[in-house]
């Protein structure tokens, strides 16, 4: 027989085409294992990404926690300067009116006096004012 002959064409193409066959169907197999095992780890990583974004929202919530500490601290520091200068300058008064008093200046006396007055009055103002702002 010769070599072109219809016979030996279609044996070697059954040939072919079996191996062929047979290459198709390991390669489906392991496709179908590497499309489960590629399915799972994007699974996998997709809980990643969501446990990922979840810490990062802690994260984001504690550090407005923090942010938001650190302006109450900044108001309280401000509170305390402010009540720490008026306590001074009250300190300051009430030394002008001890010296005032032992010398006869009635005048001084009597505006020093009325100044811490006013200073005290104005303080008891402001904490009524935060009392009612608070309630």
């Amino acid at each position: 027989m010769s070599p072109l002959c219809v016979g030996c064409l279609s044996q070697r193409n059954t040939k072919r085409f079996k191996s062929q066959l047979k290459n198709v169907k390991k390669h489906k197999k392991g496709g179908i294992k590497n499309m489960q095992a590629k399915r799972e780890k994007l699974r996998a990583e997709m809980e990643e990404q969501v446990n990922i974004r979840e810490e990062e929202r802690g994260v984001r919530e504690k550090f407005e926690g923090v942010a938001n500490e650190c302006e109450e601290l900044k108001r309280e520091t401000r509170t305390i300067i402010q009540q720490t200068a008026t306590t001074q300058i009250k300190l300051a008064l009430m030394l002008h009116i001890v010296k005032a008093s032992k010398q006869p200046d009635h005048a001084t006396l009597a505006a020093l006096t009325h100044m811490l007055r006013e200073i005290v009055k104005r303080e008891n103002e402001e904490r009524q004012a935060s009392v009612s702002d608070e309630s």
